[in-house]
């Protein structure tokens, strides 16, 4: 039935039952996600970050000045203890309707460096769903759950256990303490709702100070006075890692678990001016794109303050780490429970924001307990919480301790958050079972690390220190699929840790040193132009030659580089550490070409930057989109299927014009929101007709009127919110299947169908409108949760059911297409039963030519086309402009370094900046050591430079509009950070993003 049929429907039935058609409106209106609170106009709060540091009163005076005569604006005064300090920013009132004009004249004002909105967090338990904005790690909780247990520990011996076993005797710290360390003379700043001054438990509360509109210093929650004391509580029943360290608490989160950007960056600041040495944050999110408090961590953690924070809340789901925690000058921590199993709820990586021309970092970099763990309550005595939250103070505490070791003297010429991370990954135990992504370096290992410390010189290192794609599974997915020739390049993001220095470079291009069969590898890597604050990045590009085409075996080599940085205080000399980064690689012969499977990522966009809704509506507690949706993140479960299913599945981070059809059985285009260029769409009808390409297209809903209603305001940033598009960009992939024929419709259709003996959920999928003839379609009834349906479901009762056509499969020339209204049956994230074996069945038709009975059958064959030229189709909103999220509106085409070295020679790409990849020179074994320069490495000066402001030229960047953000001469995101050495004003370099793609 017609979606207009429907509404007249409503509207009758409206009339019946003599209900206005203004409630029928409100009806549609509850369509909308219900648990987001929806407000009327307030008075807006604006962030203003200025250039230099000075006092609040002069940049006041200042910007009252620039603005004269500029009306419905004024200064809000923070009183607070950083007041007494410099600061860069400034808090301003707007009235309603002048925010808009308001930032123009801010813009031009000289001393201004950005704008930004006042940000509101809030932090929730555990369980609770997420806001939109910057979403926020919860609240520890007390466990409720049981994991699986072991041999014949029962689960009172199991409590017991636990309540006799310390969290620091787990970790051995009593041999540490028996030395005479206790965390004595280290400055411990805790982030979190504060602590009571007459807490038994502590010895050295040092200082406390509230951030928030509260008046009370003291803890009302719980939370901080827990996670200081898991640090340093004297408690014999829950004793902390460092009972001497002196804590600095900082109320940044009020009783009702809010806090604001501006208290954070005040906090920020106030740390910085007083020195702390190492600060806990149990908070994060995924808005890693929040200019102002990323840029502020980067700003620490270049003071040298060694930053812990929990990766999350968010598992089992991958793709799902918090910022800060997922940046590399911050020791990110997971959790792990007294199994040594990762807890269910820790946060997993890859690291997203180098997707789709990169890979994303090893994230989390280390784990420890965080279930079950005891600590302080909110006055005295103990109790039990769990969750990454808790993990991340075992491991600050632990930081406390460890940094306690070092004598007094040398302590922070030694220690930065280079040179503890190294002790704290290089120390860890390696768990079995857990990959990399899920574990980092693996399990807190305090003694190791103890060791390594007490030995320590400042050097640079990589992290993982080794790259052996044949240990399975901590080197998952990597040891799943061998490598081969013509193959898109494996991409590997590695991060460099310099412990000699804040900055640093790499004295000259990397050097690939071939070893066992090492010559049958070309490697490239891209690298930190500039190692800021304290890590970098090396990114890797492996594949194998046409000489080792036909190759079964290991292949093996080094990498090597130089890390070079200034003197240290009282040296004359630059600091100089070479790295050596063993490859190891398992190598087979091309697959055949029915085999082999590449996955569309250039055509995803996530959260951040857009307000990209959920796949599935039903999903009330995640609104975003934000997983990544790549082939290792949520749609990991899938990838192993099809891996045990024989295939090989490769990405494809640029258009579909850099990738050689003839090598790939299917392209498999799954969840894309993205537009697509013209020259796409004519490459991808050749691919399929001359070529034999097949290809497979899994969307998801897009419904105008569904999307418009699921505009909210959002109290966190003080701002509307609009989807950038639906669960897929469904105009868009109209226009590519437009050559075939094909395209779907926008329909919402929910319920559950069998077919060939499986039952299967379509969650929020869309209906094929139009089909080729001599196409087989299959139609199955479900209920439809488009607009005007619902709100005659919500009016009478009745839930309609309609009878639509969903999944279709066709032969064009020599290549076959099928198509399926639905991706949810293969993401991991909100899946309710996976289709993986219709996948499969898909794949035989479309890679092997193979007519599965149950879906090729003459009662499903089209005999004439579904659809004709009135056929209504979804439109795309006039009102809504893709092109700050999208790579391809806006953007030249051109293919990225994550395309084949022979494809990016090519005529698709030749426009491409060759200095967007680089092959390394192989040196043998016996050979002189021949350290060829790399153009751009070495910066001309080391001394910072002078300000300046770049333009935006980033999709992330054009989102917010505001900051010194620009892409560098290679292509990677350069950030042009400001930071306070404490004595004085430093101006800002122009430095890579800490992103190796």
């Amino acid at each position: 039935m017609k979606a207009l049929s429907l509404l007249a429907l409503a509207l009758a039935l409206a009339s019946l039952l003599q209900i206005r058609p203004a409630a029928v409106a409100n009806l549609c209106d509850a369509l909308d996600d219900r648990q987001l609170r929806i407000t009327g106009n307030v008075s807006s709060e604006l962030i203003i970050r200025f250039r230099e540091y000075r006092h609040a009163s002069i940049h006041k005076r200042a910007l009252l000045e620039a603005l004269h005569g500029v009306s419905g604006w004024e200064w809000i005064d923070r009183n607070n203890p950083a007041a007494a300090f410099p600061t860069d920013f400034g808090l301003v009132r707007v009235e309603d309707g002048f925010a808009p004009g308001l930032e123009q004249q801010l813009r031009r004002v000289s001393f201004v460096l950005d704008v930004s909105p006042q940000m509101r967090f809030t932090r929730s338990p555990l369980a609770e769903g997420k806001p939109p904005g910057r979403l926020r790690t919860g609240f520890s909780h007390d466990e409720q759950e049981e994991e699986p247990l072991l041999g014949n520990v029962t689960l009172s011996k199991r409590h017991l256990l636990i309540q006799r076993s310390q969290i620091t005797s787990m970790f051995g710290a009593e041999k540490l303490w028996a030395k005479g360390f206790t965390g004595a003379k280290v400055k411990m700043a805790v982030f979190d709702t504060g602590v009571r001054s007459d807490h038994p438990h502590f010895r050295d509360i040092k200082e406390r100070t509230n951030w928030t509109n509260e008046d009370t210093l003291n803890d009302n929650l719980g939370h901080g006075t827990f996670v200081a004391g898991v640090i340093s509580s004297q408690d014999p029943q829950c004793l902390g890692f460092a009972p001497d360290a002196e804590i600095y608490a900082f109320r940044v989160f009020t009783d009702a678990q809010v806090s604001y950007t501006s208290w954070f960056l005040d906090a920020f600041n106030y740390a910085i001016a007083t020195r702390m040495n190492i600060l806990n944050l149990s908070i994060g999110g995924p808005d890693y794109l929040d200019r102002p408090f990323v840029e502020k961590v980067w700003e620490l953690t270049a003071n040298n303050i060694i930053m812990v924070s929990a990766i999350g809340n968010d598992g089992p789901l991958y793709g799902t780490l918090n910022n800060p925690a997922d940046q590399n000058d911050v020791i990110g921590v997971g959790g792990i429970d007294h199994n040594d199993h990762i807890s269910s709820f820790s946060s997993r990586g890859m690291s997203t924001w180098e997707v789709p021309h990169g890979y994303g970092r090893i994230k989390p970099d280390i784990v420890a307990y965080g279930r079950d763990v005891f600590g302080s309550k909110i006055t005295s005595g103990c109790k039990s919480l769990s969750g990454t939250s808790v993990a991340s103070p075992v491991v600050a505490g632990a930081v406390c301790l460890l940094a306690s070791v070092v004598p007094e003297s040398v302590r922070w010429s030694i220690l930065n958050p280079a040179s503890m991370k190294q002790a704290l990954v290089e120390g860890a135990t390696r768990l079995n079972g857990p990959n990399m992504y899920e574990q980092g370096a693996g399990r807190l290992n305090l003694l190791d690390s103890y060791e390594i410390l007490v030995n320590y010189r400042p050097r640079a290192s990589v992290m993982p220190a080794t790259l052996d794609f044949t240990s399975c599974n901590y080197a998952w997915p990597f040891c799943r699929q061998p490598l081969y020739a013509d193959a898109m390049p494996t991409m590997f993001n590695a991060t460099i840790l310099n412990g000699m220095g804040v900055i640093g470079y790499l004295e000259s291009l990397p050097i690939w040193i071939p070893g066992q069969n090492g010559q049958l590898l070309n490697v490239r890597v891209t690298h930190s132009t500039v190692i800021w604050p304290w890590t970098g990045y090396l990114g890797i590009y492996l594949e194998v030659t046409e000489d080792g085409a036909s190759f079964t075996g290991v292949a093996e080599g080094n990498i090597t580089f130089t890390v070079v940085s200034p003197p240290a205080k009282g040296e004359n000399q630059s600091r100089r550490s070479s790295v050596v980064l063993p490859v190891r690689v398992a190598v087979i012969p091309t697959p055949p070409r029915a085999r082999r499977i590449l996955w569309d990522q250039f055509h995803s966009i996530r959260y951040p930057p857009g307000y990209i809704p959920r796949d599935s509506l039903d999903v009330r507690n995640d609104i975003l989109d934000w997983h990544a949706d790549h082939l290792h993140t949520n749609f990991h479960a899938m990838f192993d299927a099809l891996r045990d299913a024989g295939y090989y599945l490769e990405t494809l981070g640029s258009p579909l014009t850099c990738f050689e059809a003839r090598n790939y059985g299917t392209l498999l285009m799954v969840d894309l929101e993205d537009e697509f260029y013209p020259e796409e769409i004519d490459k991808l009808q050749d691919d399929v007709e001359r070529h034999g390409l097949g290809v497979i297209v899994f969307a998801d809903w897009y419904h105008v009127d569904t999307i418009v209603k699921m505009k909210f305001f959002d109290d966190n940033t003080r701002s509307w919110w609009t989807p950038a598009t639906g669960g897929a960009n469904v105009p868009a992939l109209n226009d590519l299947l437009a050559p075939f024929g094909i395209a779907f419709g926008d329909s919402i259709l929910n319920g559950a169908f069998s077919l060939a003996g499986e039952r299967s959920h379509y969650a929020s999928g869309t209906d094929i409108r139009k089909f080729p003839a001599g196409g087989f379609i299959h139609r199955f009834t479900l209920q439809d949760n488009s607009a005007a349906n619902k709100a005659v479901t919500l009016i009478t009762s009745l839930i309609l059911q309609v009878e639509s056509p969903v999944l279709g499969a066709v032969t064009a020339g020599n290549g076959r297409l099928a198509v399926y209204g639905d991706s949810n049956c293969l993401d991991s994230s909100h899946m309710v039963t996976n289709c993986y074996w219709l996948l499969r069945k898909l794949l035989d038709f479309t890679s092997d030519n193979v007519y599965d009975p149950a879906l090729f059958s003459s009662s499903n064959e089209l005999s004439s086309p579904l659809g004709g030229p009135d056929t209504h189709l979804p439109l795309r909103r006039p009102d809504v402009n893709l092109t700050g999220y999208s790579l391809v509106l806006g953007h030249k085409m051109q293919c990225g370094s994550d395309a084949p070295t022979s494809i990016r020679q090519a005529v698709y790409d030749g426009n491409m900046d060759r200095r967007l990849h680089r092959s390394l020179p192989q040196r043998q074994p016996m050979g002189n050591n021949i350290n060829l320069s790399s153009e751009g490495t070495r910066p001309a000066n080391l001394s910072l430079a002078k300000k300046q402001s770049t333009m935006l030229d980033d999709r992330h960047q054009r989102h917010y509009a505001i900051g010194k953000t620009a892409r560098n001469q290679t292509g990677h995101v350069a950030i042009l950070p400001v930071f306070w050495t404490r004595d004085e004003v430093s101006a800002p370099l122009s430095l890579s993003f800490c992103s190796a793609f």
